[in-house]
């Protein structure tokens, strides 16, 4: 048994969605379970129909036409679609009635995305000739805490899953069709998983299942050297580890959020991202250990509009509790730091540009010298770190080269990674430098 999840343009429309469909019956006999995301941009109208609803504007008709348009093209009429128009609708104006869209009800709201696609690829299925379930989230066993737009997976979630599905393995009779990206916590509430939740909820099912591999169909040929966006010359990784592609993903790659691979990882099941756009690539594989490369490095990310907050002590040499009490402080506060370089009385840290700093600056200022600087930006290289001396002599020996100065390092707590800190400005250049180095004339030397 297999998960195939398709995100949002992989089914933005009926070409997209028939030749989704197309993929899968060619795997039927790999028993896949299907996740799949809103349609297109849908999930982005969703939100833009809240803040509408915001100052009386509830008029849905546009993402209703375009759903109601991808039926007429398949040729299916999903019997719960007007049903669901009409439940948004009445959301919709409840919205505009009291002027509030709190993070409860937009979890609620944007559900709708996820719901449409399922029912419609389903109807599709079904008049193909397949036999085919459909299941919310929910429905499929998914349990989570009440953090709206941020929600947890419970980890009952995996014995109710395998309770509701688990048979399927035995008997495949029929073609699960799950959402991504929602569930309902306990008490019955739509919640969503943030950024990377459809991915989540194929994560999940695959490790709740112990399924052969997670199939996560994307829009490029697997996870790249670097970001297609700054380098076109960017190249699929053959292969990579959970904390490799962990390290990417944290540090600005866009393929996979880290937490959406975590169940994935904690159950040994390996993920294959996939290019819908071109499925007879093998894309990359994400495996428990790291397979070992020809080259230094196996891919440049960069992590953009970062803080650097430099702090000094301004007590005694080697006063014990200092680290502690900054990363208190930093805890309480639920600010997430990325980066750390430390000495006996200092200690730099990188942390999100839209972090409020001055509060915390203040707190700070009590018992240490604080200094801030914005827009720098992390530059990552994942690769093999027990060649570090190698790698950073070709970083430096670069970047000296391109006169840009790497104002912070950080090498120690990963295994995988080295981190720099340089001008967000300079950061484009860095990556494309690199990535000539380290890929491209290692091709032509080869």
């Amino acid at each position: 048994m297999i998960i195939m999840k398709f995100g949002g343009s992989s089914v933005k429309d009926a070409e997209r969605i028939k030749y989704v469909t197309k993929l899968v019956l060619e795997r039927l006999n790999q028993k896949p379970v299907l996740v799949f995301s809103a349609m297109g941009k849908t999930t982005d109208k969703l939100l833009a129909l809240g803040a509408e609803a915001l100052t009386g504007k509830t008029d849905y008709s546009e993402l209703k036409e375009y759903h109601w348009q991808v039926c007429e093209d398949l040729k299916v009429k999903p019997k719960e679609l007007d049903s669901m128009f009409t439940e948004l609708g009445e959301l919709l104006r409840g919205i505009a009635l009291i002027k509030e869209l709190s993070p409860k009800t937009k979890d609620y709201l944007v559900s709708f995305g996820e719901r449409l696609s399922v029912r419609i690829i389903s109807a599709y299925l079904d008049g193909l000739g397949q036999k085919v379930n459909y299941f919310d989230g929910w429905d499929a066993g998914i349990v989570t805490n009440s953090n709206f737009t941020e929600a947890e997976i419970l980890s009952c979630s995996y014995n109710n899953i395998y309770e509701k599905l688990g048979n399927l393995d035995n008997s495949y009779d029929f073609i699960p069709v799950v959402t991504g990206f929602i569930a309902k916590d306990k008490n019955g509430n739509i919640t969503t998983f943030g950024r990377g939740g459809s991915d989540l909820t194929a994560s999940v099912l695959g490790a709740a299942l112990k399924v052969a591999e997670i199939q996560v169909w994307k829009d490029v040929d697997g996870i790249l050297t670097t970001d297609p966006r700054i380098v076109s010359r960017a190249k699929p990784v053959p292969n990579i580890s959970f904390e490799e592609a962990a390290e990417l993903a944290y540090f600005g790659a866009k393929v996979l959020h880290p937490l959406s691979i975590q169940p994935a990882m904690a159950h040994g099941i390996p993920v294959r991202v996939k290019n819908s756009y071109n499925p007879d690539h093998p894309g990359t594989i994400i495996i428990g250990t790291t397979v070992a490369s020809e080259g230094l490095v196996k891919a440049i990310t960069c992590k953009r509009k970062v803080t650097v907050v430099d702090l000094t002590s301004t007590r005694m040499l080697g006063q014990h509790g200092f680290l502690a009490q900054v990363f208190k402080i930093f805890s309480e506060a639920e600010i997430s730091v990325d980066m750390v370089a430390t000495s006996e009385v200092s200690v730099s840290v990188t942390l999100n540009n839209r972090t409020n700093i001055d509060d915390i600056k203040n707190k700070l200022e009590e018992f240490s010298e604080v200094h801030v600087e914005h827009n720098k930006a992390i530059l990552s290289l994942i690769g093999d770190i027990t060649r570090s001396s190698e790698m950073l002599d070709s970083v430096f020996s670069i970047l000296r080269k391109n006169d840009i100065n790497v104002q912070m390092i950080s090498q120690g707590a990963s295994k995988v990674n080295i981190g720099f800190i340089v001008e967000d400005t300079e950061v484009e250049r860095c990556v494309n430098e690199l990535h000539l180095h380290f890929f491209e004339m290692q091709d032509k030397t080869e």
